[in-house]
């Protein structure tokens, strides 16, 4: 990333007096608030709207920011790895109010109780009807990662939210779990129920034999009379992070010199205005902002980051502005530009929490939600436990709602240690709620749901720990794989993030006990990315060993002591709570 410390606090110091103070509207009921919090006036005369990572969240819901989110190398201190007072700081923006609630993780169950549910299609579908009737021409961006995350998505093929994107005037989207429901059903729903409608764009997704685009690369829209190119950047590891199988006859990758090329061919066509709605991850869209010309603005998702300003990424062809909406539909971002004598002169932008009891719900929208989920409230109802503690999962290592994953696979199995994906998707519950089965699936629906338990040499332990660890903190972006750690039960070990690949596990102890290399442990895990997985003996899905552990604890849970890592190193890293 090349942005100097100039434009860096210039970018900071305009998020203070970026009309995002939102105290006063706290209290105030859903039309005034939306009157007072939303009223966002007008600039320029192109406008982009974007939403990403929503993972299927219907429903309002609560979501707690992380507390570490850690910066290596140059990343470190810089957005996004900036989390709690460290980033209200660089906001200029006070502890104890809702902005402080939208934005970080900090006193959040108290927080939540007074501020409300985040996010919720009927209310985001207020807010950007508002946005595109002040905004003639505004385009609706979608980032990926839409169609999974709920048990809704899982059980109905993903169809409730290709109909809920619909409705929700969605113009362009790209991709990243879509793709777990195969080739197939995802052309599907692109040649059926998008056509005409809504344009899924990829320029990095190629098929394996000829290298023939899978997608239309980019499309041309205009907007008040000046042409615009919106290209797609769908996860370039998809068939790394999640099973190859599902793809298998496609190729992805970051692809930055056919990026350029699209570039070029759409400024080539006419195009005033080129934006990129991306699913790499902020620090990867920094780096490709740095190498690609010609690019307005990176519009980016996948690492769920809130990051309340556009940044500003120097490269040859001038500057080009990188942002990233969050997660869960709890964001909404809105970037107006002014566009004079064929280019971009200025711009606007602001990142709006979706307050559910400040935004009244549009009626539409919450009928057709009410239509989607009606043939299976009965089993989204079905009550699991309660829980007694705060439930959560996003962060760089384990958070509570990981831990009782881990726990369950342990008890349940029989594992001497528990492996469970560093997913960042999976809502949030304030202690004394009622776990029901749609609030665990929000943990754990997935097409490749199947656990696993195998017998490890504490060789191939500290080698799966090193490999996630180096697709996290590894110092160059691009080989930044996707995912924060892997969530680990029973097993303690230091992690020192800012060393080399196979030097950053170390001191690990089972029970107090160091492992041994050549000893074989029980280790249980689940999500496997190798298809013969869904056919071995006894194989089962992951709801149905939760459902187990629920049943055996008595009514009420609460995740044993949290496994984090011993950390070494990160001593004052402003990605780490204070």
């Amino acid at each position: 990333m090349n942005i100097s410390k100039r434009e860096f606090m210039q970018v900071l110091s305009a998020a203070s007096v970026a009309g995002m103070g939102l105290g006063r509207w706290a209290d105030a009921d859903a039309a005034t608030a939306q009157k007072g919090l939303y009223d966002l006036p007008r600039f320029g005369n192109v406008s982009f709207l974007h939403m990403t990572d929503c993972h299927a969240q219907l429903k309002p819901i609560y979501f707690r920011e992380p507390s570490v989110n850690l910066g290596i190398g140059s990343m470190q201190g810089n957005l996004p790895h900036l989390v709690g007072e460290h980033l209200l700081k660089v906001m200029g923006a006070r502890p104890n109010t809702d902005l402080a609630h939208a934005f970080t993780y900090m006193d959040f169950e108290k927080a939540a109780r007074r501020y409300g549910k985040v996010g919720g299609f009927a209310h985001l579908a207020t807010l950007v009807k508002m946005m595109k009737a002040s905004r003639p021409g505004a385009l609706l961006l979608d980032g990926g990662d839409t169609w999974q995350g709920s048990a809704t998505s899982l059980w109905s093929d993903a169809q409730d939210m290709v109909d809920a994107c619909k409705a929700l005037t969605v113009d362009v989207m790209t991709g990243h779990w879509e793709f777990t429901y195969g080739m197939e059903r995802v052309k599907e729903i692109i040649d059926k129920d998008f056509k005409g409608k809504l344009s899924f764009v990829a320029q990095n997704v190629k098929t394996n034999d000829f290298g023939d685009p899978v997608f239309e690369p980019y499309v041309m829209r205009e907007i008040n009379g000046i042409s615009c190119a919106i290209i797609g950047q769908a996860f370039p590891y998809t068939p790394i992070a999640n099973p190859r199988y599902m793809v298998a006859d496609w190729g992805f990758g970051i692809q930055d010199e056919n990026m350029q090329k699209m570039v070029d061919e759409a400024r080539g066509k006419g195009a005033k205005v080129v934006v990129v709605i991306s699913h790499n991850g902020m620090d990867v869209d920094l780096k490709m902002a740095s190498r690609v010309r010609g690019i307005d603005a990176i519009f980016g998702g996948h690492t769920h980051d809130g990051v309340p300003v556009a940044i500003p990424v120097s490269n040859a062809g001038g500057k080009t502005l990188v942002t990233n909406a969050g997660s869960n539909g709890k964001f909404l971002g809105v970037m107006d530009f002014e566009v004079k004598d064929g280019k971009v002169v200025d711009f606007r932008y602001k990142l709006l929490p979706v307050f559910a009891n400040q935004l009244k719900a549009d009626p539409e929208m919450d009928a057709l939600i009410t239509k989607i989920r009606k043939p299976y409230e009965t089993k989204l109802a079905e009550r699991m436990a309660v829980t007694d503690g705060l439930l959560y999962r996003r962060g760089n290592f384990n958070g509570s709602w990981d831990q009782l994953i881990c726990d369950a696979l342990m008890d349940v199995q029989g594992a001497d240690i528990a492996f469970s994906p560093g997913f960042r998707w999976g809502t949030t519950l304030l202690p004394g709620d009622v776990i029901t089965r749609e609030l665990m699936m929000d943990q754990i629906a997935i097409t490749y749901p199947y656990v696993t338990l195998t017998e490890m040499t504490g060789t191939q332990i500290k080698g799966i720990l090193e490999d996630v660890g180096d697709n996290l903190f590894n110092p160059d972006p691009y080989y930044q794989q996707g995912g924060d750690m892997v969530r680990v039960g029973g097993l303690a070990y230091t992690c020192t993030p800012g060393e080399k690949m196979g030097s950053r596990i170390s001191d690990m102890r089972l029970k107090g006990k160091v492992l041994e290399a050549d000893k074989k442990y029980k280790v249980a895990g689940w999500a496997p990315v190798a298809e013969e997985a869904k056919t071995m003996p006894g194989v089962k899905p992951i709801w149905d060993v939760m459902e187990t552990w629920f049943k055996s604890q008595g009514g009420r849970v609460n995740p044993r002591t949290i496994n984090t890592p011993k950390l070494v190193g990160v001593q004052g890293n402003p990605g780490m709570a204070a």
